[in-house]
C-alpha cells in the first residue's frame, strides 16, 4: 500500500523524508507548518495522541500523515 513503511519515526526523521534537501531543524518546521495548517490532520493527530512536545510519532500517526499529506 505504502512505499515508504509505517512505524515510527522521529519528527526529524519524517521531516527529512518530505524535505530531503534541507537541513533537520529547517525539515521539522516545515512539516510541522503542513501539519498546523491541515486542520482535519492535527485534530486526528491529536486524538491518536501527539503533543506538541513529542519527538517522535507513532505508527498510526504516521498513517495519518500519509493519508492527509501523502507519501514523502
Amino acid at each position: 500500500m505504502y512505499s515508504y513503511p509505517i512505524r515510527i519515526y522521529t519528527k526529524k526523521e519524517l521531516a527529512l523524508c518530505y524535505f530531503p534537501d534541507s537541513m533537520p531543524r529547517t525539515a521539522v518546521c516545515h512539516l510541522m507548518a503542513w501539519i498546523m495548517r491541515c486542520t482535519p490532520l492535527y485534530e486526528a493527530l491529536v486524538k491518536a495522541g501527539y503533543s506538541k512536545q513529542a519527538k517522535s510519532f507513532t505508527s498510526r500517526q504516521v498513517a495519518l500523515i500519509f493519508e492527509y499529506l501523502g507519501e514523502p
